[in-house]
């Protein structure tokens, strides 16, 4: 006995971001979508979305894209003036600062200098620096001096993709010093630029 199928009409539907699909004939659409003026056989309604939803990014992204590119140009990047952050920090001593969160103290500074990590900033740069020193733990050396209690660290930082030598000499009581920055040994065997890096 010979089944006779009856295949499913459906129409093409549409939304308000032009993307495209299929529903059943004589349903109501749901909210937000509506019939894009094509109804036949389910296979024949996808051949027909192939056939015109030829871009699949949604008509709000098109339309910003085409706003962006219709603007005026973006503004070129300016490289600042004069030397690199590397180069002014590698001349002379610097007046820094220990940055020590949550709050600044004596103990705290001990635990970071435990965990060999200290957040030194060099507040005479523009807007300052702060540098995340690696401690390294054999070059750490407490000293008494007249003003109390002197604690020199050397460690090592990345500025600006290049690794650096940072020797620090704090007051334990106000968290304040000097320090110096000089290219890492690794990097300082050949001659360098006005920027720093290796000539």
């Amino acid at each position: 006995m010979t089944e006779n199928v009856v295949e499913e009409r459906c129409v093409v539907v549409r939304n308000d971001e032009e993307q495209y699909s299929v529903w059943p004939a004589g349903r109501d659409v749901p909210a937000g979508w509506h019939p894009a003026g094509f109804e036949g056989p389910r296979a024949d309604c996808l051949t027909h979305i192939d056939e015109v939803w030829t871009d699949m990014r949604p008509l709000s992204l098109r339309r910003a894209l085409a706003a962006a590119a219709a603007g005026p140009p973006a503004e070129p990047a300016v490289e600042p003036a004069g030397p690199s952050l590397v180069s002014r920090l590698c001349e002379d001593e610097h007046r820094i600062r220990v940055v020590l969160r949550p709050e600044p103290s004596a103990a705290r500074l001990a635990e970071a200098i435990d965990n060999n990590y200290v957040h030194v900033l060099f507040p005479d740069t523009d807007g300052g620096t702060e540098l995340g020193v690696a401690i390294d733990p054999t070059a750490t050396d407490r000293a008494e001096r007249s003003s109390g209690t002197v604690l020199r660290f050397t460690g090592e930082v990345t500025l600006d993709f290049q690794r650096l030598q940072c020797t620090v000499s704090v007051d334990v009581a106000d968290l304040t010093g000097v320090g110096t920055v000089r290219v890492a040994a690794s990097q300082d065997s050949g001659p360098t630029g006005e920027d720093g890096r290796p000539a």
